[in-house]
């Protein structure tokens, strides 16, 4: 059996604690707490002990999904970000940047906030940008 603890961020919340992901085999089989970590140090809220279920959920997505003729069909991330930024950049011109806003999550981590703030205000040239903790 090939086993390891692979070191990654929690994604439940801003917070930033470290997770030891358990893989045997290729396969997440649990999560730890890593206990020098000076956020988590050894200790995690529910969501955080049960992170593993997403990544092995049965309805897990685990490629893009692009709306064809009425139902959703599997495409490449190349394809699928290319059709997002096709659609996103009609939707602006068309409509104005305003007509645009972006939400993001407290799953998120601080910088892939900021980076979201980021294409929302430099890319897009609109505001409308909120957050909810909630998510």
């Amino acid at each position: 059996m090939d086993y390891k603890n692979v070191r990654t961020t929690c994604i439940y919340c801003g917070c930033g604690c470290t997770l030891n992901v358990q893989v045997a085999d290729g396969e997440v089989v649990g999560i730890l707490p890593c206990p020098e970590h000076p956020i988590s140090r050894g200790s995690l809220c529910i969501k955080g002990w049960n992170a593993a279920e997403f990544a092995t959920h049965p309805d897990r997505l685990r490629v893009p999904l692009i709306r064809r003729e009425g139902g959703f069909e599997e495409a490449s991330w190349e394809e699928a970000l290319a059709l997002v930024a096709e659609r996103l950049g009609a939707i602006r011109d068309d409509s104005g940047p305003d007509s645009i806003g972006f939400f993001t999550s407290a799953k998120c981590t601080n910088e892939e906030n900021y980076l979201l703030q980021k294409l929302a205000r430099a890319v897009i040239k609109t505001n409308n940008v909120d957050h909810c903790a909630r998510l």
